[in-house]
């Protein structure tokens, strides 16, 4: 999900971390469904993964990105000059071009999604060739989570649809500026800083979450935010479960299964693996976006 204020990228800058950092970094996906993988953008536009544990080593997947995503075993990265290219396989697999005149690339799963410049958005299927599919228009933000998809149009809609991609779109919310999606729940941030979560059907009730929030991001029973203070919060089971204080001085939150990773202001990737109180792992410096598989 976008954050509500500065892009990561943005307040790396102000902190004079980031005076390479790679412009107009792209919202998009950060978080996971339980992967082993772990995606960071770094200040001189480098991307790196790795995979399995916590401590694996990081391997360069390309330069000059503004955005990098992960789900399963592909990895997503879009370019400065707008191109998204994904990988499916090895981290050492071959690149294949999927479109140009991006803004955002999303990955779930065997589906794709781009939003154009021009706020059209686009998902396709499949094999990495695969014909694409236009899903809406005037798009600000795409997300994906199984055989569900969701938007945020320029008016402040959400949408979401489920099944295939010309299913049906269901209006769920107004004023919204960040959308997330998670196996059956659907998160949405309004422009007030109040988080809401629904589970079950695309009609089901809101849950109200927290307030001051800028980021909120979900994977499987868990649900992340971001205060506008800097505190990571994250809470485990039900839509009602108490929250845990994760962390201070955050930037950015993501999840994936049993992990937790924050983005420090000074730059610091961090990432924790099995309960909330587990401890954390300095993953890299000098990052601008870290993405969890």
């Amino acid at each position: 999900m976008k954050l509500k204020t500065l892009s990561v990228a943005a307040v790396l800058a102000l902190s004079g971390l980031a005076a390479t950092a790679p412009a107009g970094a792209a919202p998009g996906t950060v978080s996971g469904d339980g992967g082993n993988r772990i995606g960071t953008l770094r200040v001189n536009g480098d991307a790196y993964v790795k995979e399995g544990g916590l401590s694996a080593t990081w391997v360069k997947e390309s330069a000059d990105v503004k955005q990098i995503t992960l789900s399963g075993n592909r990895i997503g990265v879009l370019t400065g000059d707008g191109v998204a290219w994904v990988k499916e396989g090895g981290l050492s697999a071959t690149w294949v071009k999927e479109a140009t005149d991006v803004k955002q690339i999303a990955l779930s799963g065997n589906r794709i999604g781009v939003v154009k410049d021009n706020g059209d958005a686009y998902v396709k299927e499949g094999g990495l060739s695969a014909t694409w599919v236009k899903e809406s228009d005037k798009v600000k933000e795409l997300e994906l989570s199984g055989n569900r998809i969701g938007v945020v149009t320029g008016d402040g809609v959400a949408w979401v649809k489920e099944g295939g991609l010309s299913a049906s779109w269901v209006r769920e919310s107004d004023n919204v500026i960040g959308i997330d999606l998670a196996g059956n729940r659907i998160g949405v941030l309004v422009g007030n800083g109040v988080a809401w979560v629904k589970e079950g059907g695309l009609s089901a009730s809101w849950v109200r979450e927290a307030d001051d929030v800028i980021q909120l991001e979900l994977s499987g029973d868990r649900i992340g935010i971001l205060k506008d203070n800097g505190e990571a919060h994250v809470k485990e089971g039900g839509l009602s479960a108490a929250w845990v204080h994760e962390y201070d001085q955050a930037i950015q939150i993501a999840l994936s299964g049993k992990r937790i990773g924050v983005l420090k202001g000074d730059g610091d990737a961090r990432v924790k693996e099995g309960g909330l109180s587990a401890a954390w792992v300095l993953e890299a410096g000098n990052v601008t976006e870290l993405a969890l598989s």
